[in-house]
């Protein structure tokens, strides 16, 4: 399958164009023209292109990949080690981040609603990155937290009164911790990101919004996932998820 035929695919099925993004969306490191084996990932981090590279990826397909607006733009240090490790081995390197955020399938938000059970309802308005949806059933502050821990494979940190019910909620994967701000007063029980600041958790208990901040890495693992599972429907190619742990 040739490069090309696979970013004209994703770029028209995530609508790439419809976003302002802070780094490049689709092939940002041009490798082998055939493609023949897909590995996708959160993050191309050195680790992560090292075991692709064993698992005889030519294409890895990331969530955060390079290039990002006001990044130093000269290739040196660790962004030179890991492009030169790329071109040599001829691997093509495709990154899609807010695209991958926000498609109502295959977006990392849609696919995290679908893991953890989130009855999705619609984006907010004023923020149209964060979903907004309600629990198939209400549960207490504490058992969301165990539920999410349990999904997920991590403890996450969580503001707010254990006993508190919850069955209306908000969520945004990653660092979206900032829209909060614009979520809180939306008659929601609970808002679920990536991660945290100092401030939000003075907005949270100022509010009674309960805030969950359930990592960056873990709440972005499926929109990967899932996009390399349609490519190899769509195109038959041979796909393989690698997770590279990290605590954030």
């Amino acid at each position: 399958m040739h490069i090309n035929s696979i970013i004209e695919y994703l770029d028209s099925l995530l609508e790439v164009n419809r976003f302002n993004d802070y780094c490049p969306n689709g092939l940002q490191v041009h490798g082998r023209d055939d493609v023949k084996k897909l590995v996708a990932g959160v993050t191309a981090s050195m680790e992560f292109l090292e075991r692709a590279h064993q698992q005889g990826a030519d294409t890895v397909l990331v969530h955060h990949g390079y290039f990002w607006k006001n990044e130093i733009p000269t290739i040196v240090g660790l962004k030179k080690k890991r492009i030169d490790f790329l071109l040599k081995h001829e691997i093509n390197l495709i990154a899609y981040h807010l695209p991958l955020d926000a498609h109502p399938i295959y977006g990392n938000n849609a696919q995290l609603a679908k893991v953890l059970g989130f009855q999705q309802q619609s984006s907010l308005a004023l923020q149209p990155l964060v979903s907004v949806g309600s629990l198939a059933q209400a549960m207490s502050l504490k058992q969301l937290s165990q539920h999410i821990q349990h999904k997920l494979a991590r403890q996450p940190l969580v503001i707010g009164q254990e006993n508190k019910m919850i069955k209306k909620i908000a969520w945004c994967t990653g660092a979206a911790q900032g829209y909060f701000a614009d979520v809180w007063d939306q008659d929601i029980d609970a808002y679920l990101s990536g991660e945290i600041s100092e401030n939000t958790v003075h907005t949270a208990n100022e509010s009674g919004v309960a805030y969950i901040s359930a990592g960056h890495h873990a709440t972005e693992r499926y929109g990967p996932m899932a996009l390399a599972q349609l490519l190899a429907q769509e195109f038959s190619l041979p796909t393989e998820f690698i997770d590279i742990d990290n605590p954030v």
